[in-house]
This record gives structure tokens, sequence and C-alpha cells, in this order.
């Protein structure tokens, strides 16, 4: 059986499993998002009311990661598909994934305030 670095030895089902699950906890997010959006009398005392209830920091935090296991995967099923090449796809999934790490930490720290 060949071992594929990318996947870290996960199957397609798992794949496919941690795909509809992030998309899932994406689409609950944007649907909280929104929610509060379309409720609310926007302006900036409300807004950092908003993001500062514990549950809007870990939801988003959770979507955060969400978003990271949902490029991860994407990145590397649309990146084996398209690009033949193995130096440049490995670049590109080295370049990509790496950005959605920064993106998860950065939020991180804005979220949390670390």
């Amino acid at each position: 059986m060949v071992k594929i670095a990318g996947t870290f030895g996960r199957s397609g089902v798992h794949d496919y499993i941690l795909l509809r699950a992030s998309a899932v906890v994406l689409l609950a997010y944007i649907l909280y998002f929104v929610g509060f959006i379309a409720s609310a009398d926007l302006s900036y005392a409300v807004w950092t009311g908003f993001f500062s209830l514990t549950l809007t920091k870990v939801f988003s935090l959770f979507a955060l990661i969400a978003m990271l296991v949902h490029a991860w995967i994407g990145i590397w099923q649309v990146l084996t598909d398209y690009v033949k090449n193995t130096l440049v796809r490995g670049f590109l999934q080295f370049s990509l994934t790496s950005a959605a790490f920064i993106y998860v930490i950065s939020g991180f720290v804005i979220l949390w305030g670390v």
C-alpha cells in the first residue's frame, strides 16, 4: 500500500468526513454571524460586545480550525489533480497550507488578545 505524505495516512473516507464536518461547522458559523448582523443595530460598541462573548470567541476559533482542515484537504486534492510537477505542487501546497496556518494563528491572537 502506498502512503502519500499529504494525507498523513488517512483514507478517502476520512477526508470526506472531515470535509463535510468542517463545511457544517463553517455553515453554522456563517448562519450565527448573519443572524447577529440581521438582528443587531450595528455600532462599534455592539460589534465589540459581540466579539467579547466567550461563545463567539470559541465558535470563531472552531470556524478557523474548520477552515484550516477544509483548506488543507481541498488544497491537497486540487493540487494533486491539476498540478503534475511534483516540485511545483509541493511548493504550492506548502505555501498555501502555511498561509492557512498563519490565518488560524492570527485569528487566535486577534480573538483572545494573546
